[in-house]
């Protein structure tokens, strides 16, 4: 028999860090892990929309990636846990700012702010590049606010959201769908 998937013990608006401690559901730390799961989901749809083999590669990775920050931020920093959370490393930050680099020798110089939109698949990277620029406001806060946050976590979410734009104009340009330029209202 499979194991149940409710266990009841959140129906009071709460929940449990890694390590065990109680939080309400609101608290901010879940909030930020909240907002990783999310920015996961929208990169799982951009792989269902993006069956280039390179690209698929690089957003298994980058899920991959996430589920180990949204683990780092789900522990309890006060407490031992006794699961083996994986790191984060700079080479995850390099290996995003190589593919980067890479996909902006083919792409046009950009001369106005560009509109997300033209392809599923492009307006679904600009929706998960929104929504990491959402994950890593939420990471900051907890800065902030005194928590102890890897530093690398803040670098590798700014650099995430930066590959998610690029790639929306690589796949744009590979797809031979026109950017839409934002021409503002005078």
């Amino acid at each position: 028999m499979a194991q149940k998937i409710y266990t009841k013990t959140g129906d009071e608006g709460k929940t449990s860090l890694i390590g065990g401690t109680k939080v309400l559901k609101s608290n901010s730390r879940i909030e930020a892990y909240g907002t990783i799961d999310e920015l996961n989901s929208h990169i799982g749809l951009c792989l269902d929309h993006l069956k280039i083999s390179n690209i698929e590669n690089a957003l298994s990775e980058i899920q991959d990636r996430l589920f180990t920050i949204g683990s780092a931020l789900a522990c309890d920093p006060e407490k031992e846990t006794k699961l083996l959370i994986p790191d984060l490393k700079e080479s995850d930050v390099f290996l995003l700012e190589n593919k980067i680099d890479f996909m902006n020798q083919t792409l046009a110089e950009m001369k106005s702010f560009i509109l997300p939109g033209g392809n599923i698949a492009i307006s679904q990277l600009h929706i998960a590049r929104c929504v990491c620029r959402r994950a890593e406001r939420c990471v900051v806060g907890l800065q902030e606010t005194g928590l102890t946050i890897e530093p690398l976590i803040i670098k590798y979410l700014n650099r995430l959201s930066d590959y998610l734009f690029v790639l929306a104009r690589f796949i744009a340009l590979q797809l031979k769908v026109e950017e839409i330029p934002w021409k503002p209202r005078l």
